[in-house]
């Protein structure tokens, strides 16, 4: 399956393969690049057979950051991208990374080659993220004069210290795969990131999809908050999962001896 032509779709065994597809460019961010992004995860969304995203990226990168030859052959995109909707809480530029966070399912980056500028906002946002240990990561906006705007200011708090943050950002300074995972920017490093999110996505697969989807929207709302309300979300996300019909499957599969275990259904959906 295919939404465009430079972000490809396809799903295989309950993972969704979405592919950034501009090689030629270092899959740099254009126009059609950004729309691709946010209807493919649209697409994903209402597929509740899914139960895992991988994003890579094809050619010698994952993603060189924001195509500014492209933009400048499409002067009216940077304004008409950025400005907001008053019945939305972000932008295009925004939404095209932080959509990976909000989908309610595990979302795992591949990473290999140039993750820069906007490419690393983009796996920011996802749950995991694999790279090789000499991909080159960059915070490059400052090299623009600008700061990143793609929603890394929410997630960069949850992964590393503030000092590490600033550091990279008022710098633009180019850090390796190794040094990303140091930094808790990177999940794990490795020769085969590709082969790797594989394994993981298809390890996730084997769980109850709503218990999946309930990990991820609960670490979503109790992550650095205070004691009472991650308490008050422990609650209400477990009375969502007892009972169902997800949860009775895992609880048989769980008490078998041996037996082949059942199979669940598709996923009920947390937002």
């Amino acid at each position: 399956m295919t939404t465009e032509a430079c972000v490809l779709l396809e799903v295989k065994n309950k993972i969704a393969y979405v592919t950034l597809n501009r090689p030629s460019k270092h899959n740099g961010l254009d126009q059609h690049m950004f729309v691709g992004l946010v209807k493919t995860a649209k697409l994903i969304r209402k597929d509740r057979s899914i139960r895992c995203v991988i994003i890579s990226g094809n050619g010698p990168s994952f993603c060189a950051g924001l195509d500014f030859g492209a933009v400048s052959k499409t002067p009216s995109m940077v304004p008409k991208f950025f400005a907001k909707l008053p019945w939305t809480k972000d932008n295009m530029f925004q939404r095209a990374a932080h959509i990976w966070r909000d989908l309610p399912i595990p979302v795992i980056a591949a990473v290999h080659g140039n993750c820069m500028g906007g490419g690393l906002q983009i796996i920011l946002a996802c749950d995991y993220r694999i790279a090789t240990p000499t991909a080159k990561l960059c915070i490059l906006e400052m090299k623009w004069g600008l700061i990143p705007d793609m929603s890394s200011m929410v997630v960069l708090s949850r992964l590393t210290r503030v000092d590490i943050a600033q550091e990279l950002t008022m710098t633009g300074r180019v850090f390796s795969g190794l040094e990303g995972e140091a930094y808790g920017l990177v999940s794990k490093v490795s020769d085969e990131p590709l082969a790797d999110a594989v394994v993981l996505a298809n390890t996730i697969c084997e769980k109850s999809p709503d218990a999946i989807a309930a990990t991820k929207y609960l670490f979503k709302k109790t992550w650095k908050k205070d004691t009472r309300g991650a308490l008050l979300w422990e609650r209400i996300t477990q009375l969502r999962l007892l009972g169902r019909k997800n949860q009775r499957i895992a609880m048989a599969n769980g008490l078998s001896k041996g037996d082949k275990p059942k199979p669940f259904i598709e996923r009920t959906s947390f937002k």
